[in-house]
């Protein structure tokens, strides 16, 4: 695996950050804002405003203490642990793909209002395009994707002054009142706080800046006067434009128009005049779906690091330094929720389905701050946010009252929030997976809870002509001293023992504590019936079988192994002690399986026969490999013998 390269200085850092954060809100949810709360909806952006500023203090704090490319994931993990983090990293992986989605989308419906098939067609056609530009950008490296951001954001702070100014030179008094459209004072409030709901995706984004923080020159101090300086400028122009542009326009027309800028712009410079600030609306909204593509890989990367995500993903390309695995991989799931938007109702849609995710995200992040105070007293700040207890518990509170405002008011709310928490749940099963990839203790569990279910089912798991194969293999191994390394039901062993005769043994070593019961009985039995009295086996209950051969057993001719070769923790110091154990000329079988189902993939090095070959190279073996299909994954056997002597 590569390393990624420190190329990121303050200015780019500002650049990208502000990209993040301004995309299709700040065009298109002004409007939105106005057909709940008319013109009163500013308070709303300020309240917005101010919970971003602070937010972004904490986020500021986080990252000066773990520069790392998981950002928010790697605050977690520091503050929750393993399974949380998990949550956490995963929910913020399924923001990035749906607010990619969503800018996208949102960005070809500003440029596109029609409707229509063919219109429709067409749309999916150019958003596919540009989500290819963008991950193919982001796949040569973070250098040309920076230039393309810090494009992107020129273009964004250009545009927007131009309509703060064209909306500044047309404000009409008339167009505030009524400031409150509802009829109550609660009505008023409850109305401020949905609004803020559906807003509030135009401050999002502050995450993402932080999955570069192995890319950042200087991270500890360069991240948190980005994220407060990016929000401080933000917030002032967010506020100013909807201030002026509501002003400008009346708040029933300015509700209704799908580009509401671009009618702004017709008003004061013509068609022409609203063609191109339409043009220029587009670009910003695409500039921000590219921050999102660029910046979203770096969590994948990070969490595979920490073996919470797909193993094929920890690699860095060896020529441009990316994590181009997890760019392919992301941009495939992007490409899937932008066909769901076009099959639903669009931008509108995402936006519901994101800002919950992001609320709750943003909770358990922020939460993170007080817990990290406690706990990590060690650790060196270089900033440090005001009110560290309270301040996090009373932003959670707020982002906890506006999800309930928005499930009492809106009809579809809860069903768009089941939806929700099912992708957050899809995450359930796929961290067992990488659990039973990687972690003994899962692996010694979920063995004890099935090792009935092996018994019952061992012709299928292990047929008699994979045991033919295997046997063909060991040869003749009466009177000789075999292993059978993670022997789960005594499958193979039973055979062994007849095998091995009188004046042989066989050692069977498994983790799971009730395989080792099972194994025992039915070793005892074939034992008393074959030799009678005569034991010829030991069998060894050993819960560290995954990364070492146990101390007892010794002076080996053969080993063999099934289903064991993919979860051993350390193949290289395994197979070094089974040299060291083994006579010159002993046979080895390894055999696992790969490709369960052409779904679910196995570690990366025994889907590589060169990577394996290295390995048994190295430890003193003589290898050959075969692939056999069967019918539900393929079997990978390892056949092998060892012609020298390796060093301890």
């Amino acid at each position: 695996m590569g390393q990624l390269k420190r190329v990121l200085g303050l200015p780019t850092v500002i650049s990208i950050t502000l990209n993040s954060i301004i995309g299709s809100g700040i065009f298109m949810l002004p409007a939105i804002g106005a057909i709940y709360s008319g013109p009163s909806s500013i308070i709303s952006w300020i309240i917005l405003a101010v919970l971003a500023l602070i937010a972004s203090m904490y986020f500021a704090e986080l990252i000066s203490m773990f520069p790392y490319a998981g950002g928010i994931y790697e605050f977690s993990k520091q503050a929750y642990g393993r399974f949380p983090s998990f949550l956490i990293g995963w929910l913020a992986w399924l923001v990035g793909n749906v607010t990619a989605a969503m800018l996208i989308v949102g960005a070809i419906q500003y440029l596109l209002p029609i409707t229509g098939f063919e219109v429709t067609i067409v749309k999916v056609c150019v958003s596919v395009f540009w989500l290819f530009v963008f991950n193919a950008m982001a796949y040569r490296g973070i250098k040309l994707s920076a230039y393309m951001l810090m494009s992107f954001s020129l273009i964004t702070v250009f545009m927007v002054t131009v309509l703060i100014v064209t909306a500044l030179f047309n404000i009409n008094p008339q167009n505030y009142t009524p400031f409150f459209i509802h009829k109550s004072i609660w009505s008023n409030i409850s109305y401020l706080f949905l609004t803020v709901f559906f807003i509030s995706e135009t401050f999002f984004g502050l995450e993402s800046i932080t999955f570069l923080a192995e890319e950042t020159k200087d991270p500890q101090k360069t991240l948190p006067k980005a994220l407060i300086y990016a929000h401080i400028y933000i917030a002032i122009l967010v506020t100013a434009l909807v201030i002026t542009s509501i002003g400008a326009i009346n708040y029933k027309t300015f509700s209704l128009s799908q580009a509401p800028y671009t009618l702004l712009a017709r008003n004061a410079f013509g068609n022409i005049g609203g063609d191109l600030i339409t043009l220029g609306t587009y670009l910003v909204i695409m500039g921000s779906a590219a921050s999102w593509v660029v910046t979203g890989p770096r969590l994948v990367l990070a969490m595979t690091r920490d073996r919470l995500f797909i193993p094929k993903f920890n690699a860095v390309h060896e020529k441009f330094g990316t994590p181009h695995r997890a760019i392919i991989f992301q941009g495939v799931i992007t490409f899937l929720f932008i066909i769901m938007a076009f099959l639903g109702e669009g931008y509108k849609t995402l936006l519901s389905m994101l800002v919950p995710m992001v609320l709750i995200m943003m909770s358990a992040v922020v939460l993170t701050v007080p817990i990290l105070r406690k706990t990590r007293k060690d650790i060196k700040r270089t900033f440090k946010a005001p009110l560290g207890t309270a301040g996090p518990i009373i932003l959670t509170l707020i982002y906890v009252f506006v999800i309930v405002t928005w499930l009492i008011i809106e009809p579809n709310a809860f069903s768009l929030l089941t939806l929700v928490f099912s992708l957050m749940l899809f995450a359930l099963p796929v961290y067992f997976l990488l659990e039973l990839y990687y972690n003994p203790k899962t692996i010694e569990k979920t063995n004890n809870l099935i090792a009935y279910l092996s018994l019952w089912l061992e012709g299928v798991t292990i047929p008699k002509k994979v045991r033919t194969r295997i046997f063909r293999h060991l040869g003749d191994v009466k009177g000789k001293r075999v292993l059978d390394y993670g022997c789960a039901v005594g499958t193979l062993t039973v055979e062994l023992i007849k095998k091995v005769g009188r004046d042989g043994y066989v050692y069977a070593i498994e983790s799971s504590k009730r395989a080792v019961k099972i194994s025992y009985m039915r070793l005892i039995l074939t034992g008393i019936k074959v030799y009678g009295l005569k034991r010829n086996f030991d069998i060894i209950r050993d819960s560290e079988e995954y990364s070492r051969i146990h101390p007892s057993v010794d002076h080996l001719d053969a080993a063999v192994s099934v289903g064991m070769i993919s979860y051993i923790q350390n193949l290289q110091n395994v197979l070094k002690e089974l040299n060291h154990k083994m006579h010159m000329g002993g046979k080895v079988v390894f055999v696992d399986y790969d490709k369960l189902f052409e779904i679910i993939p196995n570690i990366d090095w025994l889907a590589d026969d060169k990577l394996l070959t290295q390995y048994f190279t190295k430890a003193g073996f003589k290898i050959r490999i075969e692939r056999v299909q069967g019918m539900m994954w393929r079997y990978v056997y390892i056949f092998a013998e060892k012609v020298k002597n390796v060093r301890k």
